[in-house]
């Protein structure tokens, strides 16, 4: 699907009839590679027509997501938000402009950058609902030897919860919490709170290697 943005690659000789019904080892190389990026991205043709997914995009566009896709064409999911995707798509294939965009509401807003490629090609890439991973999150704790509590800890500050929330939502004591933070900076030596969830964010990314 993705055999268009491959032009530029060099090509293998031809080494028989196979190659013709199975996509190329660049293509198959650059699908896999996409698939490792914990960004969604969207790839769409001259025709707003979706040619590719990754798969961080196909998890991504749930039931809560304000962007749909009907058939092969990408829609906002909620009315007002129709006119601001649809002249940031046509922006971006016609006149070559970047754009980012916030589309929803509430819990549910979502940032896109809309990104001109060439051949009237655009590129949408989704904006994270999240600071981190799940997965990067718990290789950075066992990098750093946390325990399963600590780990947790971790996690809950990556999504913005304070030491009193996540006493609450673990049944704790905040001392016992505080406790765990600071157990947690001396083992990943973050000076506080921020540097520690600075060295989360800037992790490089961990895609489940389970994919549907």
């Amino acid at each position: 699907m993705i055999e268009t943005l491959l032009a530029a690659v060099p090509q293998a000789a031809y080494r028989g009839p196979e190659r013709r019904s199975t996509p190329s080892l660049p293509a198959r190389w650059l699908s896999m590679m996409l698939d490792e990026v914990d960004y969604g991205m969207l790839l769409l043709n001259e025709d707003a027509v979706l040619v590719h997914a990754n798969h961080t995009a196909r998890a991504e566009l749930d039931e809560t997501h304000p962007l749909q896709v009907l058939g092969r064409q990408l829609r906002a999911r909620h009315a007002v938000d129709v006119a601001r995707l649809h002249d940031a798509l046509a922006g971006a294939s016609l006149r070559g402009l970047r754009r980012l965009i916030v589309l929803g509401d509430g819990d549910g807003r979502v940032n896109l950058s809309v990104i001109p490629l060439p051949d009237h090609a655009t590129l949408v890439v989704l904006g994270k609902r999240r600071l981190s991973e799940r997965l990067s999150v718990q290789c950075f704790a066992r990098g750093h030897g946390l325990t399963p509590a600590e780990t947790r800890v971790l996690e809950s500050l990556c999504e913005g919860l304070t030491p009193r929330e996540i006493a609450e939502l673990n049944g704790v004591g905040l001392a016992t919490v505080r406790t765990q933070i600071g157990s947690v900076r001396a083992k990943t030596q973050a000076a506080n709170i921020r540097e520690l969830v600075r060295q989360v964010a800037v992790l490089p990314p961990m895609v489940n290697a389970i994919k549907a």
